[in-house]
């Protein structure tokens, strides 16, 4: 993860001087039996320096506890409440304005922080300055570009899309034995009322055995290439 995390100095950034921050937001959940609990914060921070590296922002350290509560029966999980992820982001974008950085792209890794849509909108409410990333639609197009075999509604958690972007930027965190962890739950109804222990005893669903390290740097060339839309919006000009 070092090499995923900033490393650098006051004066490093003070010479680049940057009009954008982007903020990895992961989580610490089970992914299975041969994902990391890090794998949403390993993911996020992955974006995150890509973006940073091709469009000259500045990257912040993760935020690597968020709301899972959803995955709160298995083991090794741990959540913060919605309101504490709210007002964590809340506050450093606060941080950053008065800093001199009035721009704030937020890359989130898990699916489970549905708050983060809502403090996006209103820190916008004066004006742009804050975008969430990626969006439904630069999900889509990466899975596209990437051309992954699964849909979105079979590739929920710790299936090919996740595994693809950890064999190419972190395979060391992809332990031997994932490509038995295939599970099908397509339709989740009742996600919120069951929590994943409703639709999976692995605690995947998706399928891993799909992944390539070919389709993880793909997935992360569609995602740089989305990212300046959003960065256009929000940059000053």
């Amino acid at each position: 993860m070092d090499d995923l995390i900033t490393q650098a100095t006051s004066g490093d950034e003070r010479e680049r001087g940057p009009a954008v921050a982007v903020l990895p937001v992961g989580s610490f959940e089970q992914h299975g039996d041969h994902l990391p609990l890090i794998t949403d914060t390993a993911i996020a921070c992955m974006i995150a320096r890509r973006l940073a590296d091709d469009h000259g922002l500045f990257l912040l350290p993760p935020i690597t506890i968020s709301c899972s509560h959803e995955h709160a029966p298995m083991a090794g999980t741990v959540s913060i409440s919605a309101g504490t992820l709210y007002a964590m982001v809340h506050d450093i974008w606060r941080s950053l304005e008065a800093s001199g950085v009035p721009g704030l792209l937020i890359v989130n890794g898990h699916g489970g922080n549905y708050v983060l849509q809502n403090v996006v909108q209103e820190l916008n409410v004066t004006g742009p300055r804050v975008a969430l990333f990626p969006v439904s639609e630069d999900r889509a197009r990466a899975r596209a570009d990437a051309e992954l075999e699964s849909s979105s509604a079979e590739d929920m958690h710790g299936g090919e899309f996740e595994v693809s972007l950890l064999l190419h930027g972190a395979p060391h965190l992809v332990r031997e034995g994932i490509d038995e962890d295939d599970h099908s739950a397509p339709s989740r109804p009742h996600l919120l009322t069951l929590g994943m222990a409703g639709y999976t005893t692995n605690g995947v669903i998706g399928q891993p055995s799909l992944a390539t390290a070919a389709k993880g740097k793909a997935i992360l060339d569609s995602f740089s290439r989305s990212a300046q839309a959003h960065l256009k919006i929000i940059a000053p000009g």
